[in-house]
C-alpha cells in the first residue's frame, strides 16, 4: 500500500494493529487449551507434568506414555483438522462469493461418506470385534480412506465440471453441491439398506467424525497437506480480496477469476477428502469459524486468512476436550459436538447479519 508522502496514516496501523492482536490473543489461546486439552481426560494429569514432559525438561516417566501416545496426537490432530477445514471453507467462501459455501454444504463430506461406505459394504473392509470398548472396527483402513478420498474428487470434479459448463458463477457452484451432496446420500442410503448388520454398524461408526481415530502417521499426512493449502490460500489473499469486490473488478485488476475458482476449489477439496477419509465427517467448523473472524476482523484476506486457521484449531481443539469431559469416562466423537455448537452459531450469525 503506497502513501503519497511516504508515511502511513495513523488510522490505518490502528486497524492493522487490532487485526493482529485479535489473531495473537487467538494464538495464545490455542497454546493454553493445548496443554488443557492433554492434562484433562480419563486420567488426569497435572499441568506441570504436561509441560515437563512436553519441553523434556522434567518428563514424568508415569505419564510420558499416555501423553506422547494418546493426548498430544489427538490434540494436534484436532488442531490441525480445524485448521484444514476452516481453510477449506474460508477458501471455497472466497472463491465462490457465496457464504454458504464449505465442504459439509456442497456435499464434498457426503461423497467422502458414501466411498466410505462403498469400501466397507462393497469391499467388506469393517468388521466386527469382540472387546466392548470398541465392538466395530475397520480392519482396512488404508483402503477405506482411498475410497473416501477417490469420491471427494468425483464430487469436486462434477461441481468444477457443472461450473465450466455454466460460465461458474458461484450460485451454480452451490446449487450443484447441494444436488451431489444428497445423490451421495441416497448414495449411501441405497447400500446401507443392502448391508449386514455389522456392515451398517461399521459404516455409521465411520461417519462419526473423531479426532481420536488418527496416530502420528496420520498426523503427518494431515499436517503436510494442511500446511500446503493454508500456504497456497495465504500467497492467493490479494486476489481474493480483488474477487470479494466483484468478478468484473477483479478482472480488470488482473486476476484469473475462472481459474483462481476452480483451483481454490481443488485445493479446497483435497484437504477436505484427507481429513474426511482419515477422521470421518466433521461438520460446521468450515463453515462457522470463516464467519466468526469476518465479525471480528472483518473481510480483509490478508488478516481473515490467519484468523480462521486460528478460530478453526481453537473451536475443533475445545470440542474434542469438551466431548471427552462431558460423558467421561465414555468419550463422545467430536463431529457430534461441532454440530450442536455449529447450528445454533450459525443461526445466531444469520440472525445478526439481518439484524444489522
Amino acid at each position: 500500500m503506497h502513501f503519497h508522502d511516504g508515511k502511513i496514516p495513523e488510522g490505518y496501523i490502528t486497524y492493522t494493529r487490532r487485526k493482529v492482536a485479535v489473531i495473537g490473543v487467538g494464538v495464545l489461546a490455542l497454546l493454553v487449551m493445548l496443554v488443557i486439552s492433554i492434562a484433562v481426560g480419563a486420567v488426569d494429569i497435572p499441568i506441570r507434568s504436561v509441560i515437563g514432559t512436553l519441553t523434556g525438561m522434567a518428563p514424568d516417566p508415569l505419564f510420558d506414555r499416555i501423553i506422547w501416545n494418546i493426548r498430544l496426537p489427538q490434540a494436534l490432530t484436532a488442531i490441525v483438522a480445524g485448521v484444514g477445514l476452516a481453510i477449506a471453507g474460508a477458501g471455497m467462501q472466497s472463491v465462490l462469493r457465496n457464504p454458504l459455501g464449505s465442504p459439509f454444504t456442497l456435499g464434498i463430506s457426503h461423497a467422502a461418506a458414501f466411498g466410505a461406505a462403498f469400501s466397507v459394504i462393497i469391499l467388506g473392509t469393517g468388521t466386527m470385534r469382540s472387546s466392548g470398548a470398541d465392538a466395530i472396527a475397520i480392519n482396512n483402513p488404508h483402503i477405506t480412506t482411498v475410497f473416501a478420498f477417490l469420491f471427494c474428487l468425483i464430487a469436486t470434479g462434477i461441481i468444477i465440471g457443472i461450473s465450466r459448463i455454466r460460465a461458474s458463477s458461484p450460485e451454480v457452484m452451490v446449487l450443484a453441491g447441494v444436488a451431489i451432496g444428497s445423490l451421495f446420500t441416497a448414495g449411501t442410503m441405497f447400500l446401507q439398506y443392502f448391508a449386514s448388520d455389522v456392515q451398517l454398524a461399521a459404516v455409521v461408526f465411520w461417519t462419526f467424525g473423531d479426532v481420536a481415530r488418527a496416530g502420528w502417521n496420520e498426523l503427518t499426512i494431515m499436517t503436510i497437506v494442511v500446511a500446503l493449502a493454508t500456504l497456497y490460500f495465504v500467497m492467493k489473499r490479494w486476489d481474493y480480496n480483488a474477487i470479494d469486490a466483484g468478478d468484473e473488478t477483479a478482472k480488470g485488476l488482473g486476476v484469473n477469476v475462472g481459474l483462481e475458482r476452480i483451483v481454490g476449489m481443488l485445493v479446497a477439496s483435497f484437504v477436505t477428502a484427507v481429513i474426511v477419509a482419515f477422521l470421518g465427517i466433521i461438520g460446521f467448523v468450515g463453515l462457522v469459524c470463516p464467519h466468526m473472524v469476518r465479525r471480528l476482523i472483518g473481510d480483509d484476506h490478508r488478516y481473515l486468512i490467519p484468523g480462521t486457521c486460528v478460530a478453526g484449531a481453537l473451536l475443533l481443539l475445545v470440542s474434542d476436550t469438551a466431548a471427552r469431559l462431558i460423558l467421561a469416562p465414555h468419550i463422545l466423537p467430536v463431529a457430534i459436538l461441532t454440530a450442536f455448537m455449529g447450528a445454533p452459531i450459525f443461526l445466531y450469525l444469520i440472525v445478526r447479519g439481518r439484524s444489522r
